[in-house]
């Protein structure tokens, strides 16, 4: 008898550990890992029930090469980072590592500006490069996002320099990726700002902030401030009933602190234990 109970507890640990995580990873959060072992690292993400990722700062493999890894541990990517300056000034190559890899989405990650402060001059130089960037991808069936940092929440006029971003980039062209965090940095509401721009962030970053930390409008913050999900301030709970209201599509753990490894999974169990 206890060999059969044996058994079936093996049987019931191997079905946890195949099961399909609820969301997708931003393989940025193994960034150190995959520096150390591209190979291993990519099937420990498969072993965490992973099948979307996002692609972004994980090594110096081209596309065609990662496509195969991916491949290998039935990956699927869905988007990938781009730099400002290539989809100011190479769009064509952006273009074909997306194809390469298989990829729907784009995400521009950041805007250059002096120091801390965001200005009119920075915004409407974004909104010139990434509606004709976007505009590119889009005939060739890529769509691009553009990912805040929180430095986009400082005022403009009667608003903030997100609001002028999403009033003058054209939604056909070039839409959000929701990273909550990022939101919550310069003491936003992600919930609020989904039911403001509703079909605007087809993608989303969850990641939880550790409670205490202050506000910042820099977008830069200490990622040892990253915690588990469900165990910061963010409100991932609330998060994710409006997400799903308000049209995300694609959702991506990350995690930049050093205990991503052990982080990652726990945030998976949190987000599988959400009704």
């Amino acid at each position: 008898m206890n060999r059969i109970i044996l058994f079936l507890l093996l049987l019931a640990s191997t079905a946890v550990a195949q099961k399909a995580a609820p969301v997708g990873i931003e393989l940025y959060s193994f960034r150190k890992q995959f520096a150390e072992d591209m190979s291993g690292t990519m099937a420990k993400v498969r072993q965490m029930g992973f099948r979307e990722v996002e692609v972004a700062g994980i090594g110096n493999l081209d596309a065609p090469e990662l496509r195969k890894l991916l491949d290998k541990n039935s990956l699927k990517a869905i988007s990938l980072g781009a730099s400002f300056e290539d989809l100011d000034s190479n769009v064509p190559k952006v273009l074909a590592q997306a194809k390469a890899l298989g990829a729907k989405y784009v995400v521009c990650f950041w805007i250059p500006h002096s120091g801390d402060m965001f200005t009119i001059y920075d915004a409407d130089r974004a909104v010139d490069v990434l509606n004709t960037a976007g505009s590119l991808l889009a005939q060739n069936g890529v769509s691009l996002c553009y990912h805040p940092h929180g430095y986009e929440f400082q005022t403009y006029k009667d608003g903030t320099f997100m609001d002028y971003l999403a009033e003058n980039l054209d939604p056909k062209s070039i839409n959000f990726e929701m990273d909550v965090y990022w939101v919550k940095s310069p003491g936003y509401s992600p919930v609020a700002l989904l039911q403001k721009y509703p079909k605007r962030f087809p993608l989303m970053h969850l990641k939880d902030r550790k409670p205490g930390t202050p506000d910042s409008m820099t977008g830069h913050d200490d990622v040892e401030n990253n915690v588990t999900l469900g165990q910061g301030d963010v409100g991932i709970a609330d998060v994710m009933k409006q997400a799903k209201k308000s049209g995300v599509k694609h959702y991506f753990i990350e995690d930049e602190s050093s205990r991503a490894m052990q982080q990652v999974p726990e945030s998976i169990v949190f987000l599988n234990g959400l009704r």
